[in-house]
């Protein structure tokens, strides 16, 4: 494995490389010796982030069999990061040319396949493996732990509450949060969640100032450990994630894991991988009447907590522990055939 992925706090690419990790570590201990970020000769290397020294020992015969994590495409970028002109079309070249250098390609949603293929990847080359999370991470709490949680944050216990996590930017809808907590001032929202790309975040000085200036029923947390998440994720009523565009989102796992219902912008890429399982508005304003019908609607919320139950067994760390299996010795063999992968 080689990756810098949990060096910055906050992102959802850190988080799906950690669960992989610890799955490796876990269910799989016994099929794969793996290590992190060393240089020794491998049969396959995993590479989960696009440094430019991982590109450059790319081109080491050590290297066996290259498999690349495709966590975003230069659309993703976007709204995510504000690069001046030319740098910005630097940059984008190096990630399609970063991943072209690999023998495979992992997309987290099957929707980036067609879009790496027209960046000029072999399709044959592209496989699609969901994120997961593990249930021993993120798991339903009593009501007792959920009701001393709201105590601890003095939220009473009766407040409807709406919770979302991520990245401060304008990907993540944050406006949209923002608004939706003006416009129902009698629910409480939280969002947890700060600058990982710090100034370069495409809108920076107008979150900042958001940040600092919110909404008086609205508390940005900043960036909080897993551990503090799944409290906040247990005692919110609703999981809210107003973003325009996302991979694979971990918090939306995440709130699977944990039991709570999910509401989030109807967009094609979750119809791809989680469609049923969530409420879902096409903007601002069909979110904000699917938050209230569920805010007033016991029933609403009590079926949805069902459906995030249900979405969190399918994406359950064991049945991708087999997934991820199949798909490692896959490559091994291939790697013996194609002559990548050979002895002394």
């Amino acid at each position: 494995m080689f990756s810098q992925a949990d060096s910055v706090a906050g992102q959802g690419v850190g988080a799906a490389y950690l669960e992989l990790i610890r799955l490796l570590r876990t269910h799989l201990v016994d099929d794969f010796y793996v290590t992190i970020n060393k240089y020794g000769r491998s049969d396959l290397t995993h590479y989960h982030t696009i440094n430019p020294t991982y590109f450059a020992n790319s081109f080491s015969p050590a290297r066996g069999r290259k498999i690349g994590y495709v966590h975003f495409l230069p659309d993703t970028l976007e709204r995510s990061i504000k690069l001046p002109g030319v740098a910005k079309k630097v940059f984008y070249q190096y990630v399609i040319d970063f991943y072209k250098r690999m023998d495979q390609i992992v997309v987290v949603n099957p929707i980036f396949i067609d879009k790496l293929t027209e960046y000029g990847l072999d399709r044959n080359k592209i496989r699609y493996i969901p994120n997961f999370v593990a249930k021993s991470e993120f798991y339903e709490q009593t009501q007792a732990k959920k009701n001393a949680t709201r105590q601890e944050l003095g939220i009473p216990q009766d407040k409807f509450v709406v919770f979302g996590d991520g990245q401060v930017q304008a990907r993540k809808g944050v406006d949209d949060f923002a608004k939706l907590a003006e416009a129902n001032p009698d629910y409480q929202f939280i969002w947890a969640g700060g600058f990982s790309f710090g100034k370069i975040t495409d809108g920076y000085d107008h979150f900042k100032q958001l940040v600092e200036n919110p909404p008086k029923n609205l508390t940005f947390t900043g960036i909080i450990d897993r551990e503090k998440l799944v409290d906040y994720l247990n005692m919110a009523d609703l999981f809210l994630l107003p973003s325009f565009d996302e991979l694979f989102p971990m918090s939306v796992l995440e709130a699977f894991s944990c039991g709570t219902p999910v509401l989030l912008r109807d967009l094609d890429l979750y119809r791809a991988i989680i469609d049923g399982y969530y409420l879902a508005g096409k903007d601002s304003a069909e979110i904000n009447e699917q938050l209230r019908f569920a805010a007033t609607h016991p029933e609403v919320l009590a079926r949805q907590q069902e459906l995030s139950r249900k979405a969190s067994q399918q994406y359950s760390e064991d049945h991708l522990a087999e997934i991820w299996r199949d798909f490692y010795q896959e490559q091994y063999q291939l790697g013996r055939e194609l002559g990548q992968i050979s002895y002394e």
